[in-house]
C-alpha cells in the first residue's frame, strides 16, 4: 500500500470518527440540555477538512475530480452535505442541523470505505472532458443541498410531531429552529439543489453521452423534484406532506448510484 493511499485511508477514518463524534456530542447535549451542541460546528469543520484532504489525494491519483466509482461519489456526497451545512447551517441554528447531519456523513464515509466501493487501483482520467466533470460535480453538489433539505424536513417532522403531542419540555425545543424557519429552509435548500441539478443535467447533455441509464434516472429525479416544488408554489400543500415528500424523494433518488 502506497503512502498516499495510507494517508487517504487515515484521513477518511478521521473524518468519519469526527463526524460521528459531532453527532454524538450534539445528541448528548440535546438530551442533557447542557447547551454544548455548539461543539458540533467546530468538529464538523475538522471533519470537512479531513474529507477534503482525502478527496484531494484521490483526485491526484485520478488526475481529475474523483467522481468515477461508487465510493468516490459517496465521499463527494458526504463532502457536499458538510459544505452546505457549514454554508447555511446558521439559518437553522447550526448545532441542531449538525446533530441530524453528522451521523449521516459518518455513515456515508464508512460505507464508501467498504472493500470494493473504492477502486484499489484507480485509473488516471486526465483526458476526461470538462463537461463530463462539471456534470458529475454539479450533480453531486445538488445532492448535498437536496440531502440537507431532507435533513431539515426530518427536523420539521420531529418538531411538528412533538408539538402536536405537547412534548415541549425537552432540550430539543430550546435548540431547534422555529417551525416557520424549518419550512423555509427545507424548501429553499430543495430549490438550490434543483438549480444545481438543472445545470448538471445541461452539462450532461453537452457531453453528447446523455442516453445512458444514469442520466435517465437523474432526469427522472429532477422532474420529480420539479413537480414537488411546482405543487408547493402553485397549488399549495401542507408543510408536513411536503416534508415527507422531500424525504422520500431524496432516499428514492439515491437509486442513481445503482446505475453507475
Amino acid at each position: 500500500m502506497s503512502v498516499a493511499v495510507s494517508a487517504m485511508i487515515i484521513l477518511l477514518i478521521l473524518a468519519a470518527v469526527l463526524a460521528g463524534l459531532a453527532g454524538w456530542l450534539g445528541i448528548r447535549a440535546v438530551r442533557l440540555d447542557d447547551g454544548k451542541a455548539r461543539w458540533t460546528l467546530g468538529i464538523m469543520v475538522m471533519s470537512f477538512a479531513s474529507l477534503f484532504a482525502a478527496l484531494v489525494i484521490r483526485g491526484q491519483a485520478r488526475g481529475s475530480c474523483p467522481l468515477f466509482d461508487t465510493g468516490e461519489l459517496i465521499l463527494y456526497l458526504a463532502w457536499a452535505l458538510i459544505l452546505f451545512y457549514l454554508l447555511v447551517g446558521s439559518t437553522y441554528r447550526v448545532s441542531l442541523l449538525g446533530v441530524f447531519t453528522a451521523p449521516v456523513v459518518s455513515v456515508l464515509i464508512w460505507v464508501a470505505m467498504i472493500p470494493g466501493m473504492l477502486d484499489a487501483h484507480p485509473a488516471r482520467m486526465g483526458d476526461n472532458s470538462f463537461w463530463g466533470v462539471m456534470h458529475a460535480a454539479l450533480s453531486m453538489l445538488s445532492y448535498g443541498a437536496l440531502g440537507l433539505g431532507a435533513v431539515a424536513s426530518m427536523m420539521f417532522v420531529v418538531l411538528n410531531h412533538r408539538l402536536k403531542a405537547h412534548q415541549t419540555d425537552s432540550g430539543l425545543f430550546r435548540t431547534i429552529a422555529p417551525v416557520h424557519t424549518l419550512i423555509s429552509s427545507m424548501v429553499r435548500l430543495t430549490v438550490v439543489g434543483v438549480a444545481f441539478l438543472t445545470v448538471g443535467l445541461v452539462c450532461g447533455i453537452m457531453t453528447r453521452q446523455h442516453g445512458g441509464a444514469h442520466f435517465i434516472v437523474a432526469a427522472v429525479v429532477w422532474l420529480a423534484y420539479l413537480l414537488a416544488l411546482s405543487v408547493w408554489f402553485i397549488r399549495g400543500i401542507t408543510p408536513r406532506r411536503m416534508a415527507v415528500i422531500l424525504m422520500v424523494l431524496f432516499f428514492a433518488s439515491l437509486s442513481v448510484f445503482s446505475v453507475l
